[in-house]
């Protein structure tokens, strides 16, 4: 017969329940057990980064690295300070795993496969002796008087281990359910507030999208711009032009910033684009001029005026604005010159909506972050609750600071259980652990 009474119970199999399962196990912490609904544990990192994972951002400074984050910044210094990529970097080589650095500041795994992530900690899960069952979802929580939990399971016939009960009990329960609802229903059903959950990281849909000719086109670098009724956001970086509209990293981390106002706007907002990625226009005219002297006799189609504008975008910049394609440079009115030099410099869109549906890579919203002691990841209304992950109201942008943050915050959890277990830490002590945490949000 398998237990049915447990020190910890996690539940959610992503990075942030796997970090804190395996943190807590390794720390001295027996009967730990970490719940998964679906079949594969670790689903997200498996596919995250095209199949190769990104675990990681070479951000080192605490101060630098929370500005990456559009809910939750000013909070996770004092989270970060404590665990930050450069940890994460090490606790991963420890198990064996060597991450490396690309050109954009990215850590991938050597092997450039997001199973060889999942492999290590299933490995470091295992060897801590953490108890994983696939095919178990939390149904219901209920506090039991004194301290604990009483849980109810929803157990999937063929997934969940033969002889399993549904109903358990958890001297501490720890919710690392993602952006899946159901960890939200649970955290406000134990009294907790929850900010309502919205999407980010998502490509933009342009109206009649007038770019749909140019799918595939990258720009690096552009500026970016959306205007809302109330709000002005600006981004800069490449930019991939799709056949419903603009994606790439610029616009991801435009979305994510913007991901409230955008949804009170139905979605709906100007976006204006600097293809000259930040030239001023005296640059940009002298840019003109020189091609205007050098090569005079060259059409237009055939002579960009710098060699890294795509020629299929200006090729539509010059028919967008009248421009006879193959006339040559020194036919160019001025007046013509004067349309495609603001049109470089800012060329506006429509935009009608998000990209395809299920595009958005993190969902904005969760656990309000004011009723939560960051520094342990306990709640402040529940002792013995924690949270940890995309559950949390944080979010980052591309780049691996979302797996940041589920490590960070899953190393934080899993380590203060162990302690409060093992020292059986009096309140006194764990108030000045509140306290230390609110000098540091």
């Amino acid at each position: 017969m398998l237990p049915v009474d447990w020190s910890l119970v996690v539940a959610g199999g992503g990075p942030a329940g796997y970090m804190a399962a395996i943190t807590a196990a390794e720390q001295g912490l027996a009967g730990v057990l970490l719940l998964e609904a679906t079949p594969q544990p670790l689903g997200k990192v498996l596919i995250s980064g095209g199949g190769r994972c990104n675990v990681t951002h070479a951000c080192w400074d605490p101060l630098a690295l929370v500005g990456h984050y559009p809910r939750g910044s000013r909070a996770l210094r004092g989270p970060f300070s404590r665990f930050a990529p450069g940890d994460c970097l090490a606790w991963f080589a420890e198990r064996g795993l060597e991450l490396v650095e690309e050109s954009d500041g990215r850590l991938f795994p050597r092997s450039n496969r997001s199973s060889s992530v999942v492999a290590v900690l299933e490995a470091a899960a295992a060897a801590a002796g953490v108890t994983v069952w696939r095919g178990g979802s939390l149904r219901q929580v209920e506090r039991r008087e004194g301290c604990g939990f009483n849980l109810r399971l929803r157990l999937s016939p063929g997934l969940a281990p033969a002889g399993a009960s549904s109903d358990l009990s958890a001297a501490r329960l720890l919710l690392a359910t993602g952006g899946h609802p159901s960890g939200r229903q649970l955290a406000s059903q134990l009294g907790h507030g929850v900010v309502a959950p919205v999407p980010s990281l998502f490509t933009l849909a342009l109206e009649a999208n007038p770019l749909a000719a140019l799918r595939g086109v990258v720009m690096d670098p552009v500026g970016l711009e959306l205007r809302l009724p109330s709000k002005r956001f600006r981004e800069r970086g490449p930019l991939l032009i799709t056949g419903w509209g603009v994606s790439g990293p610029a616009t991801l981390r435009l979305t994510a910033f913007a991901a409230r106002a955008l949804k009170d706007s139905g979605y709906r907002a100007e976006l204006r684009i600097d293809w000259s990625g930040g030239c001023s226009a005296a640059e940009l005219a002298h840019r003109f001029q020189t091609a205007r002297v050098e090569q005079a006799r060259r059409q237009l189609l055939n002579a960009r005026p710098w060699p890294e504008l795509s020629r299929r975008l200006w090729i539509h910049l010059l028919e967008r604005h009248g421009v006879t394609p193959d006339q040559r440079w020194a036919d160019l009115r001025r007046r013509d010159e004067d349309s495609l030099l603001g049109a470089l410099r800012s060329s506006t869109y429509a935009v009608g909506g998000r990209g395809p549906f299920g595009e958005e890579f993190v969902t904005a919203g969760g656990v309000t972050l004011g009723e939560v002691n960051l520094a342990t990841m306990e709640s402040r209304k529940q002792p013995g609750l924690y949270f940890a992950g995309e559950l949390l109201d944080v979010d980052g942008v591309t780049g691996g600071f979302n797996f940041q943050h589920c490590w960070t915050s899953g190393w934080l959890a899993g380590g203060a259980i162990a302690r409060e277990a093992r020292e059986g830490l009096p309140l006194a002590v764990r108030s000045a652990d509140l306290v230390e945490d609110r000098e540091h949000r």
